[in-house]
């Protein structure tokens, strides 16, 4: 009898927290351009590289662990888990890498995903070929597809060439392997996640919430995802990653 109770206390305690964890909330961060804004383009699409470093340090002060969705399954095993991820491959994302570099301690290795879109790489101010190598051999970011051309999925008609070309130029570039996918404008529906499932094991969105499980159909390929914006202040990309934004 005391054995069994004690086997039954030891269960409920590894459990618990298991379940617990599961539900915890998890932020994916949705960034663009790491730059100051010069005039050109959305304003609120760019963050300075002196405020995204300082949140990058508040990450690091506040016990966060940065993965990849290649560490997807890791998100259990950490306590304060978070996704940081930039949509587009501009080249100024670049200065991620510096920062990155300079924050990584023995306890902090910072991460991120950068979603590229297949057609573009090389443009005037995209990242080439030879600078996504660099970043995905760096071992600080995995780079994934943003499609081939950036359209609305829900309107292409060219479904299966901005899904699949992209994955395969990519994977060519860095040698690894792609499994996520950042919708355009975060549109998606049935037929466009039926087949993303087809090629990737993830696809993000544009829902601006927190990420929590609920085993709802089709779960992994609707990842919502919240800004991070030119205007966003520190006290507020604390509130956003301590899960206490209304």
């Amino acid at each position: 009898m005391i054995k069994g109770i004690v086997f039954s206390s030891i269960l409920v305690f590894f459990t618990f927290p298991l379940q617990a964890n599961a539900n915890k909330e998890i932020p994916i961060l949705i960034y663009h351009s790491i730059q100051e804004y010069k005039g050109t383009g959305q304003k609120e699409l760019f963050v300075t590289p002196e405020n995204f470093e300082q949140q990058i340090i508040y990450l690091r002060e506040h016990g966060f662990t940065l993965l990849t969705f290649e560490q997807w399954e890791k998100r259990h095993n950490v306590k304060k888990p978070i996704f940081i991820t930039f949509d587009d491959g501009y080249k100024n994302n670049l200065n991620v890498l510096e920062i990155f570099q300079k924050q990584k301690t023995a306890q902090f290795h910072p991460t991120a995903t950068i979603f590229v879109i297949s057609d573009f790489i090389g443009r005037t101010n995209r990242l080439s070929k030879a600078d996504l190598k660099m970043l995905a051999d760096s071992g600080f970011f995995s780079i994934q597809s943003h499609t081939a051309t950036h359209p609305n999925l829900r309107e292409t008609k060219n479904l299966s060439y901005e899904l699949k070309s992209s994955k395969e130029k990519i994977e060519k570039i860095t040698g690894k392997n792609v499994i996520a996918i950042a919708y355009p404008y975060g549109e998606r529906d049935k037929k466009v996640i039926n087949e993303t499932k087809n090629y990737y094991r993830f696809g993000l969105t544009t829902i601006p919430k927190l990420y929590s499980e609920t085993s709802i159909p089709n779960e992994l390929y609707l990842l919502p995802r919240v800004y991070v914006k030119y205007s966003t202040t520190l006290e507020e990309f604390a509130i956003i990653v301590e899960g206490k934004a209304s």
